[in-house]
């Protein structure tokens, strides 16, 4: 809004403004709005549109070690896949190093086939040790309470004997 029309404008105070309707949507591709105001000098005030909508992710985020292996695997298929393009290039061009870069080529592509396939077994391993999903009926987490129940106990019944202990309670009697 420009100086004259800061002055044409009515005074609204903060208390006064017209609160936004929830759930109202902006005529262009069904982004939620909220209005600012009403009419001024003849012409409507532009909506509140956001810059973007979340929207929930549709599926999880890989684990971090799972990701670093993906990103080292991709960044290994690349190089590999520049030095056989260049391998094939300095082939066409005839020159001496053809050779060399073919070499490195197939040492390239042994390299990354090691690091697609780390990115498997990270993802198996990752799976295996924390992608497990507990459900209540599960018989492993049933073991599981009673075994941290049976040490609660052992715990509590040290913790009074030591309590016992410390007072000389073998010497006195409870009632006297």
């Amino acid at each position: 809004m420009g100086t004259a029309e800061r002055r044409d404008a009515p005074e609204v105070r903060v208390a006064e403004r017209p609160a936004g309707i929830p759930g109202q949507v902006a005529p262009e591709r069904g982004i939620p709005a909220r209005e600012r105001g009403g009419v001024t000098n003849g012409r409507q005030r532009s909506a509140y549109r956001p810059l973007w909508v979340e929207e929930p992710a549709r599926r999880r985020r890989m684990a971090d070690p799972v990701r670093t292996a993906a990103v080292r695997a991709v960044l290994v298929i690349a190089v590999t896949l520049v030095q056989a393009m260049v391998a094939f290039l300095c082939t066409l061009a005839g020159s001496w190093l053809a050779f060399p870069m073919v070499i490195s080529s197939v040492a390239g592509t042994v390299v990354a086939t090691w690091a697609v396939v780390d990115v498997w077994v990270t993802r198996q391993v990752w799976n295996q040790r924390y992608g497990v999903v507990s459900e209540p009926s599960s018989t492993a987490r049933q073991l599981r309470r009673e075994r941290r129940a049976a040490r609660r106990r052992e715990r509590v019944a040290r913790r009074d004997q030591a309590r016992i202990a410390r007072r000389g309670g073998a010497k006195r009697l409870s009632h006297p």
